[in-house]
């Protein structure tokens, strides 16, 4: 393997440092290194963190190759400064077995830029009506440890009960997408003054914070862990800081678009803002915002969710939810976290590597290990940013094979310039390596 002596770059935006990567770790971190013949990479005014890791990204492969594949996210992802992403199990066909899992997982490996690691599904098809077969996607080649029908709600308390236990036993998580069905028929957007004014009918917060409220008290009494997907009202975080203050094992994540849009995109009936679940108001998104500052919500996840233009491209109604996240993710992180002194580096390391690679069961000792700190002796998983940067989002510029993202036209702040997967590059000066 390579060597890579990586100068001055700023650890968690502190003093700067050079790190020295040898042989897949860290073999070194401080000021004035050397190492005769590495490869050098100057990192002068840089803010390196440890690789992000995603929680919640769908790759559509297998079966919707038109609108992403495991290559083409994984080239999102190392551009956006990610070093492992959970593959969502909405494939087709649907990733409910141990072959389904394992070819997602191979595809991730011969792609080579980031890890990729399959979510598996509660239930057979995503149908809400039996157990998928979790021990054998637990004791596969890929090793699921995170469960989830992300997409459709599981509904039946019953079976979420069975799930809960079952997953307990595995030491996995259950990551639930928190939607009342029978409250959101027919629903185009948050529903409140907004949406009956626009005629798009309406999502109740409630509809989200009835099943979180469920499945808490259901977590609490089998003591399993339970993970919210997407959380995105203010009551769902009064009910996650309710359930920790009982002792509930649960963790919740928050996408960036959630830290940055309201209902009031709709505006514009430009369906690029349509998404499960909806953009909510401005009280929402404040709510999100300190929740994340306090920790009661544990991650950012990025739900991206490409789309072929097909899908997208049509009146609201009849347009596919979902924005892509995974390029512009840490930008907005800095734009609604960093810059008003919400989160500091080291909390955007907590929040975007560290505890989703706990969630995850991604954070032991071994070598493929992410989530780990900048020290010595740790995997060499880090990304490089320079949080100066400021550029207009292009979506024709995007990695993605999909052009579905809200943060057209915006300017952000921080650009990505290098990402490092056990002390290999797979994104030197902005490009990716493969």
């Amino acid at each position: 393997m390579s060597t890579y002596l990586v100068t001055g770059a700023r650890p968690y935006g502190e003093a700067p440092a050079d790190l020295l990567l040898e042989d897949g770790r860290i073999a070194g971190i401080g000021p004035g290194l050397s190492a005769p013949g590495a490869e050098v990479v100057d990192a002068a005014g840089l803010v390196a963190l440890p690789g992000l890791v995603d929680l919640h990204t769908h790759l559509r492969e297998p079966g919707r190759e038109d609108a992403e594949t495991v290559e083409t996210g994984s080239r999102a992802a190392a551009l956006g400064g990610y070093t492992a992403v959970h593959a969502m199990a909405n494939t087709d066909p649907v990733a409910d077995t141990a072959g389904v899992v394992e070819q997602v997982w191979r595809l991730g490996r011969d792609a080579g830029l980031v890890d990729v690691v399959p979510v598996g599904a509660v239930t057979v098809g995503l149908g809400g009506q039996r157990l998928a077969e979790l021990g054998a996607m637990a004791d596969s080649a890929a090793r699921v440890r995170v469960f989830s029908d992300d997409g459709m709600c599981v509904a039946d308390p019953a079976l979420m009960r069975r799930a809960l236990e079952y997953v307990k036993a595995l030491d996995g998580v259950v990551a639930q997408h928190a939607e009342e069905p029978r409250l959101t028929a027919g629903a185009q957007m948050h529903e409140g003054d907004r949406s009956a004014r626009l005629g798009l009918t309406g999502w109740p917060a409630a509809a989200e914070e009835a099943i979180i409220a469920r499945d808490v008290l259901l977590a609490g009494h089998v003591g399993a862990r339970l993970h919210v997907c997407h959380v995105s009202t203010a009551g769902s975080v009064e009910i996650l800081r309710w359930a920790r203050s009982r002792g509930v094992q649960v963790t919740a994540e928050v996408t960036p678009h959630h830290l940055l849009l309201t209902d009031a995109c709709a505006e514009s009936y430009d369906p690029v803002f349509k998404v499960n679940p909806p953009l909510r108001t401005d009280a929402d998104v404040q709510a999100l915002r300190q929740a994340l500052a306090d920790g009661v919500v544990d991650a950012v996840a990025t739900d991206h969710a490409p789309h072929a233009v097909e899908d997208k491209e049509s009146e609201w109604a009849a347009a596919r939810p979902g924005m892509l996240g995974l390029e512009q993710a840490l930008s907005v992180v800095l734009a609604t976290m960093v810059e008003p002194g919400l989160l500091d580096w080291r909390g955007v390391a907590d929040r975007m590597s560290a505890r989703p690679a706990a969630i995850g069961r991604l954070d032991g000792r071994g070598p493929l290990a992410h989530g780990r700190p900048l020290a010595p002796g740790e995997p060499a998983n880090l990304v490089l940013l320079d949080p100066a940067a400021r550029s207009v989002v292009d979506p024709a510029a995007l990695s993605s094979r999909s052009r579905n993202s809200p943060y057209a036209g915006r300017e952000l702040p921080g650009r990505v310039v290098h990402t490092f997967l056990r002390g290999v590059p797979t994104v030197l000066d902005g490009k990716a390596q493969r």
